[in-house]
């Protein structure tokens, strides 16, 4: 039964019964009639606004996660320009694939399809209420930021130190954590890092012989860089997720599981597409 359809019934039903009532009890009846189709159109009317708190309550659950996604997939050009076409992508899809069944589950999924934009909106809103922190305290210099990534490694229980310039293999860092060896390539730009650098640290996970192979960036990861690491096992991270990294060892040819960090980053849509 369409939204407009069960309204109607609800009208004719509550008209029926009610002016049954208002012949056996007279007047006082018929104003409670009109009252209760009042209180019938008034619920309907509200519908948009409660279906609208409640997409904001769903998106709120996954907040911190969309607003490092905004930040990583958002970047200004050498011309000054916002690009923001990857965030578009991201903030679309986890509208079709986290907000849109959940709806669907609770019965919305008619007035969401009718709200898009609203959606998008919410999602928007949302991602940009949270407080990450300052990208201005993260060193600019590539030596600097890899240091700043080992000690972020450290904070985490991981012996990590930088490796020297020359001669790393493609890895920038190398770091140990309950028998299980780490490397890392750190790349500090200001737009989305492209395959190469997967391409790079998955060559120095054998040549270290090591159990993991992250990529860290400040600035997100293109579509191919992504496809590439979901094959090869790489993870995909912000530097924000190296205190979360928890240690563990290759499973197969499907690459390593996934930790609580690597699966806010890299087990993403843009990952698969």
């Amino acid at each position: 039964m369409s939204g407009r359809s069960g309204l109607v019934a609800r009208l004719f039903w509550t008209a029926v019964i009610g002016g049954a009532f208002a012949f056996w009890f007279g007047p006082a009846a018929l104003v409670a009639t009109a009252f209760a189709l009042c209180l019938v159109l008034l619920h309907r009317l509200d519908r948009p606004r409660r279906v609208r708190g409640l997409i904001r309550r769903l998106t709120r659950r996954h907040a911190h996660t969309l607003a490092l996604r905004r930040r990583q997939e958002c970047f200004v050009d050498a011309y000054g320009n916002l690009i923001d076409d990857s965030w578009v992508r991201e903030r679309a899809y986890f509208a079709e694939r986290t907000l849109l069944p959940q709806l669907e589950a609770r019965g919305q999924s008619a007035a969401a399809e009718a709200s898009w934009d609203d959606i998008l909106a919410i999602i928007e809103g949302v991602a940009a209420s949270v407080r990450l922190p300052d990208e201005t305290d993260v060193p600019e210099d590539g030596i600097a930021y890899e240091r700043y990534c080992a000690a972020r490694l450290r904070e985490a229980g991981w012996t990590a130190r930088a490796t020297q310039a020359s001669g790393d293999q493609g890895a920038d860092i190398v770091a140990e954590h309950a028998g299980v060896r780490l490397v890392v390539q750190c790349k500090r730009y200001g737009k989305p890092v492209g395959n190469a650098a997967v391409q790079e640290i998955a060559a120095a996970l054998r040549y270290w012989s090591a159990d993991m192979a992250v990529v860290v960036s400040n600035a997100g990861f293109t579509p191919a860089a992504r496809k590439l690491a979901a094959a090869t096992g790489v993870m995909l991270l912000h530097h924000d997720d190296l205190v979360d990294l928890q240690p563990m060892r290759q499973t197969g040819k499907g690459g390593p599981n996934k930790s609580k960090a690597s699966r806010r980053t890299t087990v993403s849509p843009l990952a698969e597409r």
